[in-house]
């Protein structure tokens, strides 16, 4: 846990190393010293933002949970076909 916290608080540190001043400036209130570049043009951008992030986010769950408890408890599954075939 120590070192996740250590690694994230390492990378949010050098994020800021990448924003020039000028575009620090023209950025809005919440995206200051983390983007670099033109900031988002309308409330949409936000909106598509959080949406992917969501899809992402799911996407993750999903997977590790399958991962890890994939439970296919069937004897028909074709996994036991697989394995068992001799």
């Amino acid at each position: 846990m120590k070192k996740i916290f250590l690694s994230v608080l390492l990378l949010f540190a050098t994020i800021q190393a990448f924003t020039c001043p000028v575009c620090e400036r023209n950025q809005p209130k919440i995206l200051r010293g983390i983007t670099h570049g033109a900031g988002p043009e309308s409330k949409w951008d936000y909106v598509i933002v959080w949406i992917a992030i969501i899809i992402v986010a799911a996407t993750l769950f999903f997977s590790i949970k399958w991962l890890i408890r994939p439970g296919e408890r069937s004897d028909r599954h074709i996994k036991r076909f697989i394995l068992n075939n001799e």
